[in-house]
C-alpha cells in the first residue's frame, strides 16, 4: 500500500512538459513596447478629470491619520498616497504613479508567465496585449487598492508557475517560493484577499500536484514573513474591535447579483482580446497535457473566483486572476497561428480590442469623453469624468457655506459629513480653503475621532438623520439638500458618536 501511495504521489508530480524543452527566449523588445504604451497612456490619462473620491480619502487618511490599519483596507495605499502628495502636492500624475508602474509591471509579468508556459515571441506579446487591455490596467488610472493588488497577484502566480516548471524539470529553485512570500507581504498591506489565493494553491497542489510544493520550507518561511509583517495591522484591528470584519457586510450589500457579477468580471478581462484568451486558456490549463504541470494553478484561480461569487464579492477582485489564463490562451492561440483563419481572427480581435481600450482609457479632454455613449455594460472614459464631481463641487460649495457663517458661530461649529467621500472632499484641500477638519461617522472616518466637546454646533454635509437632528435644539438649511446647521447640542459626543456610526 505504501508503494502504491508513493507511485500515486510520483504521478502527481510527474513532468507534463519534457524537462529538456528549452525555455523560449524572452521577447523583451515588443513586450517592453507594449508596456511602454501602457505607461505612456496612463501618464497622459493621470492628468485628467481630478481626484476620485477614494483617492481623496486615501490622501487624507495617510496625510492626516496615518495608522497601521483602517476600517476598509491595510496601510499601504494611504501611506503611498500621502507620500506621493508630499512629494508633489496636488499632482495627479505623481499621485497615480504607483498605479501606473503596477500596470506596466503586470503587463510584463503576464508575458513572463506566457514564456514559462512555453510561449514564444507571439504568445508573449499577445499575452501582454491581452492584460494591457483588461480592467487590471485600465483601473490603474486611479491610485487604489484594486489598482495595485492585481500586480502583486500576477507576480505571485509567475513565481509559483516558474517554480513548478523548474520542479518538473527536477531542478526546483525554492528561492522563488520565498520571493512569492515576500510579494505576499505587499499584497497583504494592500488588501486582505491574497490568503485566499494561497489556500487555493495549496489545496489544488495536494489534489493535482505537485504535492512537493506543500512541503517546501521556503514556502512556509515566506508565509511566516508575510504573517509577521501583518502583525501591526492585526494589532490595530484587534484594538478597534476588528472593524475590517464588517467590510464583508458592506461588500455583500453592494453585490449586483450573480448575472451582473459574471458580466463585469468577464468583461473586465477585455471583451475582444482578454476574455477570449481567458476562455481558451482556462480550460486548456485544466485539460491540456502541455499545461499539466500548471493544472493546480488554473484550478486554484477557479476556486478563488467561486469563493468571490459565494461571498458576494466585487467584480474587480477578479482582476488578480486574469494573467495566467490570458497567458495560457495566448500560448494556445500562438501555436495555431499557422492557420490563416486564426491569424485573421486575432487581427480582428486586436483591432476591436484596441478600439475598446482607447475608449476606456481617459486620455481625452473632458469635453470629448463626455460625448461617449452612456453605458453601464462597458467601462469608458466617460465614467472617469464623473468621478471627481463630488470632490470639486462639494469643496467649493461647502467652503462658501462655512465661511458665510458669523465668526462667533464658526468658533463653536464643527464640520460633520454624512459619508467618507463628503468628508474627504472637505479635508483634501484644507490648506487652500482654510476649513477646519471634517468629521464623519461613516466607515473609516469614524475611527478618525469625534468632534471636540467644545463643538456645540455642526455644519452637516448631507441629509441629517432624525437621530442626529434630535440631538440638537434646532436646525436650519444653509444649502438646500446639501448643508444644514444644527445648533445647541444636548447629548455628549462620546454618547452621540457611536450612535451615528454607519457603514
Amino acid at each position: 500500500m505504501a508503494t502504491a501511495a508513493a507511485r500515486s504521489s510520483a504521478r502527481a508530480d510527474r513532468v507534463a512538459v519534457a524537462p529538456e524543452s528549452p525555455l523560449p527566449r524572452m521577447a523583451w523588445g515588443p513586450v517592453l513596447a507594449v508596456a511602454g504604451v501602457v505607461g505612456l497612456a496612463l501618464l497622459i490619462a493621470s492628468r485628467n478629470y481630478g481626484y476620485f473620491f477614494d483617492e481623496a480619502y486615501f490622501v487624507v487618511a495617510g496625510r492626516d491619520h496615518l495608522a497601521w490599519g483602517y476600517f476598509d483596507q491595510p496601510a499601504l495605499v494611504p501611506a503611498l498616497a500621502a507620500a506621493m502628495n508630499h512629494l508633489a502636492p496636488g499632482s495627479l500624475i505623481v499621485l497615480r504613479l504607483p498605479a501606473t508602474l503596477a500596470a506596466i509591471a503586470g503587463t510584463i509579468l503576464t508575458a513572463l508567465i506566457a514564456r514559462e508556459l512555453g510561449g514564444g515571441r507571439g504568445a508573449q506579446v499577445l499575452a501582454a496585449i491581452g492584460y494591457a487591455l483588461s480592467a487590471a490596467v485600465i483601473l490603474c488610472h486611479w491610485l487604489a487598492t484594486y489598482s495595485l493588488d492585481p500586480m502583486w497577484w500576477t507576480a505571485i502566480v509567475w513565481l509559483v508557475v516558474r517554480w513548478a516548471r523548474l520542479n518538473a524539470a527536477q531542478r526546483p529553485d525554492d528561492r522563488l517560493l520565498l520571493f512569492a512570500g515576500l510579494v505576499t507581504v505587499f499584497s497583504l498591506q494592500t488588501k486582505f484577499l491574497v490568503p485566499a489565493l494561497w489556500v487555493a494553491l495549496v489545496l489544488c497542489a495536494l489534489v493535482f500536484g505537485p504535492r512537493r510544493l506543500v512541503g517546501r520550507p521556503a514556502l512556509w518561511l515566506g508565509g511566516a514573513v508575510a504573517a509577521l509583517a501583518t502583525i501591526p495591522n492585526l494589532v490595530w484591528q484587534q484594538h478597534n474591535q476588528w472593524p475590517y470584519m464588517h467590510m464583508s457586510e458592506v461588500v455583500a450589500a453592494e453585490f449586483p447579483g450573480v448575472g451582473r457579477f459574471l458580466w463585469d468580471s468577464g468583461s473586465g478581462a477585455g471583451l475582444a482580446v482578454g476574455l477570449p484568451l481567458l476562455v481558451i486558456g482556462l480550460p486548456a490549463l485544466l485539460i491540456s497535457a502541455r499545461f499539466r504541470t500548471y493544472r493546480f494553478a488554473g484550478a486554484a484561480l477557479i476556486l478563488v473566483f467561486l469563493a468571490y461569487l459565494a461571498t458576494s464579492g466585487r467584480a474587480y477582485y477578479a482582476c488578480g486572476l486574469y494573467a495566467l489564463p490570458i497567458a495560457a490562451g495566448a500560448v494556445v492561440v500562438a501555436s495555431l497561428a499557422k492557420h490563416v483563419v486564426v491569424r485573421v481572427l486575432v487581427a480582428v480581435a486586436l483591432v476591436l480590442g484596441l478600439a475598446l481600450g482607447a475608449a476606456a482609457v481617459p486620455v481625452y479632454p473632458r469635453s470629448w469623453a463626455e460625448r461617449l455613449p452612456d453605458t453601464t455594460l462597458l467601462l469608458t472614459a466617460k465614467a472617469f469624468t464623473q468621478s471627481d464631481t463630488t470632490i470639486g463641487d462639494l469643496s467649493e460649495a461647502f467652503t462658501a457655506a462655512y465661511n458665510g457663517l458669523p465668526a462667533d458661530q464658526r468658533a463653536r461649529t464643527a464640520i460633520v459629513a454624512e459619508s467618507y467621500p463628503f468628508a474627504a472632499a472637505v479635508d483634501l484641500h484644507r490648506d487652500k480653503t482654510g476649513l477646519p477638519r471634517a468629521y464623519s461617522a461613516h466607515r473609516a472616518y469614524y475611527y478618525f475621532g469625534a468632534p471636540p466637546e467644545s463643538a456645540t454646533a455642526i455644519l452637516y454635509l448631507g441629509t441629517p438623520t432624525p437621530e442626529l437632528t434630535a440631538a440638537f435644539t434646532s436646525s436650519q438649511p444653509v444649502i438646500p439638500d446639501l448643508a444644514t446647521l444644527l445648533v445647541d447640542r444636548t447629548v455628549p459626543w462620546d454618547t452621540l458618536w457611536p450612535q451615528l456610526r454607519a457603514q
